[in-house]
């Protein structure tokens, strides 16, 4: 290739025939190398001025680094070499920014500088320039059903509220596997642990199987304490690596080149699947997932340079390696701390739920884990409680076993509870209680009431009680308060139709009597 630097071999032999006195007209005949590279290298030997003797003994790493300085390219125009380097930088950034392509800022460029390089050699400068800006990298080997990288966009996408036209930005999640590059997106309320263990969940139903590792960011939804050496994994995502047979070997902080591969995933997800959603309107995460999903196809489904496109690469490949799905999909137990409440009770708030606990840990706080079958709480590393995760309208699930001796009786407590109470003192005391709770807009209104009722009975007896009621009930007055007032005033007997709230005032000194309101409406007609 012309203008490449020599071998150092050739170099070292060049040095070799020097020191024997050889010019450069023979030394280019022996060496096979021209005449005038020869005499750049002579002159570049004689500006080091060290014996030729040190430099052979120099290994060839060495000695081209002594060498380096020599170049003896010679640009053909260095006036647009020199308009392309000034661009350089400010090239560099823009190919940065999201969706941006070496293709695009090729067509600014050329429209900008139509005498500038053709787009062969514009890309050559420009990847040779963002290289040295990088750094040097190591070319990375993926085999069949090794790795699935993870990690979410920076840019986000966004839905719209239809009735307010508020607009809520929703993260995109990425999964691309390291063989097949076969790639898999979603869009997600949140990095929320569960949202994104739902989204890997996800991935690997769409993949068909499981691969050997799952290669995470250092998310806080994956990793709950980061590491150089020996990240420390969240449980949660843990128990999600269990039950797919896989495991997480988490990138490690501050190494991109780890996920490079996602890294370039996100950019072609910018470029294919962003493309194409901007300029629509969502309404639910449901549409944008759907609109994801047709764009993500066509970038799958796209040929690579090797003319199979990514598809048919995992199809042919990688498919058969994957680890098999388990027949039953992840359904993540969920890991909180909760105090028990007074009530003896902790709440599981995103179901507006309150499930509960033995009494005697009132005021303790406990770890509860839960998935959508059931929920389990633990006390010192104890199953204390388990109930069946509930769904429907009520809010309080109780154990009865768990409550103190009076709290359990209250929740026994129903309108049957209170009509046989009542009938085991006598029949006409369990038809006046039935009576009393249908009074009430509520029959629970009446509980304490009833409770009352039979506590008088308890004292004074199953005779004065069922003629209390009774008496109470030919009034219609369905009172507690009746019920008392007869019973401690000895008249349970009675006349049932007594008046017993009609009683004639009894007479006193400071009784004004009707005259006196009548003289002062009068006097005032009279004013």
């Amino acid at each position: 290739m012309a203008n490449k630097p020599i071998d150092m071999n050739k170099l070292k032999q060049i040095i070799q025939l020097k020191q024997q006195g050889h010019g450069s007209k023979r030394i280019s005949s022996i060496s096979g190398v021209s005449r005038n590279v020869v005499k750049h290298y002579l002159k570049r030997l004689a500006e080091l001025n060290i014996h030729t003797v040190d430099l052979l003994k120099l290994n060839a790493e060495d000695l081209q680094q002594l060498f380096q300085p020599f170049k003896h390219k010679q640009l053909p125009d260095p006036a647009r070499h020199l308009r392309l380097e000034i661009l350089l930088p400010s090239l560099d950034k823009q190919l940065r920014k999201r969706g941006m392509t070496l293709e695009k800022v090729y067509s600014t460029y050329i429209q900008k500088d139509p005498m500038g390089y053709s787009r062969t050699q514009f890309y050559k400068y420009v990847r040779e320039y963002r290289q040295c800006m990088t750094g040097i990298s190591m070319h990375i080997d993926h085999k069949p059903g090794d790795k699935m990288y993870v990690d979410y966009t920076g840019e986000k996408m966004s839905i719209i509220d239809p009735e307010t036209g508020e607009e809520t930005k929703v993260e995109v999640f990425v999964a691309i596997l390291g063989f097949s590059q076969l790639t898999y997106v979603e869009a997600s309320m949140n990095q929320s642990l569960y949202g994104f263990v739902e989204c890997c969940k996800n991935a690997l139903e769409y993949f068909g199987g499981t691969p050997a590792l799952v290669v995470p960011d250092n998310l806080k939804s994956a990793i709950t304490q980061s590491s150089k050496y020996e990240a420390v994994i969240n449980e949660v995502f843990a128990g999600f690596a269990e039950h797919y047979n896989t495991n997480v070997l988490p990138a490690r902080p501050y190494k991109p080149k780890d996920k490079s591969l996602v890294e370039g995933a996100v950019k072609l997800v910018y470029q294919r699947v962003f493309t194409e959603t901007d300029q629509k309107v969502f309404f639910t995460l449901e549409q944008l997932n759907k609109a994801i999903k047709v764009a993500l196809n066509e970038h799958n489904n796209a040929p690579l340079r090797k003319a199979e496109s990514r598809r048919e690469v995992f199809e042919n490949d990688e498919k058969s390696v994957l680890t098999p799905l388990p027949i039953l999909p992840y359904s993540p137990s969920y890991v909180k701390q909760y105090k028990v409440t007074k009530m003896g009770h902790i709440p599981l708030y995103e179901d507006k739920k309150y499930y509960s606990v033995p009494y005697h840990l009132i005021g303790k706080r406990v770890k509860v884990t839960y998935n959508a079958t059931w929920v389990r709480i633990y006390y010192t590393d104890k199953v204390v409680a388990e109930h069946q995760r509930c769904y429907t309208r009520a809010t309080y699930i109780t154990n009865k076993e768990h409550l103190a001796s009076n709290h359990r009786f209250i929740t026994e407590w129903n309108p049957e509870f209170f009509i046989t109470k009542g009938n085991e003192l006598d029949i006409d005391v369990g038809v006046f209680l039935e009576k009393l709770m249908q009074s009430k807009g509520h029959p629970e209104q009446g509980y304490k009431a009833c409770s009352g009722i039979l506590n008088l009975g308890r004292r004074v007896g199953k005779e004065r009680i069922k003629n209390a009621c009774s008496k109470a009930y030919n009034l219609g007055i369905f009172t507690y308060h009746i019920v008392e007032e007869l019973l401690k005033k000895g008249i349970e007997k009675d006349d049932p139709h007594e008046d017993l709230t009609i009683r004639a005032t009894p007479s006193h000194k400071n009784v004004r009597g009707k005259a006196y309101y009548t003289k002062s409406e009068t006097n005032l007609n009279n004013k």
